[in-house]
Formats: structure tokens, C-alpha cells, sequence
């Protein structure tokens, strides 16, 4: 838990910086970090934050250590293979000045980016590298990646924030078996929702915040998966430019990227049109019990104390998720279309799957002009109970 920061309390948009909302907005835009020309951290508090979402404390000696050792990795790899100029000065910077210096200007500002770009991935690489070492099934290591989201998300219940129903676990594993046999890649290691969470806001207006406290508590916004991100609630710039704090953020010349109105489609070919859900995977950082480090094998302590575990998450607010549940987006009816899909391939192959894809976009097409051509009625509203019972209608 972050030292600056009431846990018990989401941080209003009236209060973010250009660094909570690019945090948000690279979850719902699916991006990589390593695509962005800075960091805009202003403080050493939001770099120690940071820091502890990615499991690490400048606190703990062996953490500093470990992050000192990835650093000079990282600068004699851009030394040696690119030849890359980095002042001296820079090189002796301790991480959490690294950070900030990321989040300034100039040639030093650049370098200091391109040596957190590198230790970005070198971390992850060796924290996967960790897992595979570790005297740790899966069952165990999908407890340790509960234990840590059932914390975090049950503090934000006990606390009174706005959400109204949480549910989460594993797929089972038909679920994965028709999954799997509905993809073109029928590879096991692509599927990401293995472990998958559902939080339901009480409002479209609570979801920003929520998804900012997730960033800060639960997962580092770094480790976001590039390209798994679904965001079908948010025009991002129209939404941004109704909020004075948030217009100002979105047209700070810092930022990394230049907003837009799209949405980021699911590539779910069987979810409908007009359903409407933010969704995205995270390698969640995760830190191993000691005792558990103490029984891996000796080339095991190089790589520190933390691994990564593909988690889904989807976030929505009540009344989308009423809504999505009123026609064609139905978790009823997106099932159907996904087992004839799975019908056809078994029968007829890549040619089955392909014929289901078409029947799927000519059905969309039509639903989409039925729906241009009669007047919208707003659905049926209800309150729920907050759930943390095992999900039955995440995708």
C-alpha cells in the first residue's frame, strides 16, 4: 500500500494528473509502453507508487539491489548493441531518479526513457523466466494471483466504493475446450482469460476512477498486454472534453499520444455490435512467498522475488450491463453463435469457421440497420447486491 494514498477512497478526476489518465487510457486503449517519449511522474511519491504496483518497495534492500542489477543490465545492452550515449551521470542514477528524470525534458530526459524501456522488458522476462523455475503448479500459482485480487478488490467493497457486483475465478475447463476449438489459433498458451475478474461500476462515471485505483493497488498500467484491450463504453476525446480537468490533461503537450473518438473493438468475432464492456488481459505482477523462494533452485535468486500471471479483467457500469443483457448481446446468445461455430469446424473445418464468421457479420449488419431504423427506449433498471460469487456470464 502506497504511503500517500487513503486506500479507502478513489481519487477524483478533479484531482489526476497527466499521469493517472494516460495510466487509464493506455488499459483502454491497449498500448505499450514502450511506444511512449516520456513518463509524466511528478513526484517521488507517484514514482514509489508506481513502484510498489509493480511488487517492488524502495523500502526493502534487496528490492533496491535487484533494480540497480536490471539497470546496469540495461545500460550495457544499449551500450554494446546500439551503441547508445548515455551520460555518466544518467548511468549513476538511482531508479526512482530515473523515473522522474523520465518525466522532464532534453537528452537526458530520452536516455533515461530508453534505459526504463529496456528494464521493463528485461524484468519481465526474467520474472517469467522465475516462474517456470519455481516448485509452483498452477493451481497454486492462480491462489497467489487470488489471494492478492480478492485483497485489493474486497478492501474496495468493505470501503463503500461505488461498485455492484464483483465477480471473478477461473474457466473451467469445457469453457476452454470450446474456446479453443472456436479459435483459428488453437494454441492453449493464447488463451488469456484463464483467470478472469468482472467489476461492475454504479455508473459510467465511476469507471474512470476505479480503473485509476485498480492501476495504483492492484497492477502497474506497464504491464497492461498491448493489443488485448476491448473498449466499447468510452469515446475517449468527447468524454474527456466534458470534464474541465479532463480537456486540460487530454491537450497537454506532454502527453504521449493524441486522443481520439474511436473505440478499441474487441476482437471477439462472436460478440455482437452493440456490446458494451472494457476489457483487457494484464501480466499481473505477483511477489513469491519466501519460503517458496527458499526451495527453488540456487539460479532461481538472480531473478528477484516477483512473477507474471496472464489475468482478464472487465469493467462496466450497471446500466450497460443491463442493457447488454436485453438482446443480441446476451451472454445466452453469444454462446450459441460461438457452439455453431465450433459445430460447423468440427464438421466441415476452417471452411465451417469461415461460413460461421459470415453468417455472424451479414446478422450484425442486418441488426445494425434494424436498429438505425427504430427509435431507441431505455431498458429496465434494477440494484444489485455486490457479488463476489464465482462469475457465470464473463467471456
Amino acid at each position: 500500500m502506497t504511503k500517500n494514498q487513503d486506500p479507502g477512497r478513489l481519487k477524483s478526476v478533479v484531482d489526476w494528473s497527466l499521469a493517472d489518465l494516460e495510466s487509464v487510457r493506455l488499459l483502454l486503449r491497449g498500448e505499450s509502453v514502450i511506444d511512449w517519449h516520456r513518463l509524466n511522474f511528478e513526484s517521488e511519491e507517484d514514482v514509489e507508487a508506481f513502484l510498489e504496483a509493480n511488487e517492488l518497495s524502495l523500502d526493502d534492500p534487496r528490492d533496491r539491489a535487484r533494480m540497480e542489477r536490471v539497470k546496469v543490465e540495461a545500460v550495457d545492452f544499449l551500450r554494446a548493441h546500439f551503441e547508445f550515449p548515455i551520460p555518466k551521470p544518467v548511468e549513476r542514477l538511482p531508479v526512482q531518479e530515473l523515473m522522474l528524470l523520465a518525466s522532464g525534458k532534453g537528452h537526458r530526459q530520452l536516455c533515461a526513457c530508453s534505459i526504463l524501456k529496456c528494464m521493463h522488458i528485461i524484468h519481465h522476462l526474467e520474472g517469467r523466466e522465475l516462474l517456470y523455475m519455481l516448485p509452483l503448479s498452477d493451481e497454486q500459482v492462480f491462489q497467489l494471483v487470488e489471494e492478492k485480487i480478492y485483497r485489493v478488490v474486497g478492501g474496495m467493497l468493505a470501503a463503500g466504493m461505488p461498485i455492484t457486483e464483483f465477480v471473478g475465478g477461473r474457466k473451467n475447463k469445457y469453457s476452454l475446450y470450446t474456446k479453443l476449438l472456436s479459435k483459428s489459433e488453437t494454441i492453449a498458451a493464447q488463451i488469456y482469460d484463464k483467470l478472469r475478474f468482472r467489476i461492475v461500476a454504479r455508473s459510467k462515471e465511476d469507471i474512470f476512477p476505479i480503473l485509476h485505483y485498480l492501476t495504483r493497488q492492484l497492477f502497474p498500467f506497464n504491464y497492461v498486454i498491448p493489443g488485448e484491450s476491448t473498449n466499447t463504453i468510452f469515446h475517449l476525446k468527447s468524454y474527456c472534453e466534458q470534464d474541465a480537468k479532463l480537456r486540460a490533461l487530454v491537450s497537454d503537450e506532454r502527453s504521449n499520444q493524441e486522443e481520439n473518438d474511436a473505440f478499441t473493438p474487441s476482437l471477439n468475432t462472436f460478440s455482437a455490435s452493440n456490446f458494451r464492456i472494457i476489457h483487457f488481459v494484464v501480466d499481473l505482477p505477483v511477489r513469491v512467498p519466501k519460503e517458496v523462494l527458499d526451495h527453488a533452485p540456487r539460479a532461481a535468486q538472480a531473478l528477484g522475488p516477483v512473477i507474471f500471471v496472464l489475468t482478464e479483467f472487465q469493467v462496466i457500469d450497471r446500466a450497460n450491463e443491463q442493457a447488454n443483457e436485453l438482446g443480441d448481446a446476451s451472454h445466452d446468445r453469444y454462446k450459441e453463435r460461438q457452439r455453431q461455430a465450433v459445430m460447423a469446424r468440427l464438421k466441415l473445418g476452417s471452411r465451417g469457421l469461415e461460413r460461421a464468421e459470415r453468417v455472424e457479420r451479414a446478422r450484425e449488419e442486418k441488426e445494425a440497420r434494424e436498429r438505425a431504423e427504430r427509435p431507441s427506449s431505455p431498458g429496465p433498471s434494477s440494484r444489485r447486491a455486490p457479488s463476489t460469487e464465482p462469475p457465470k456470464g464473463t467471456r
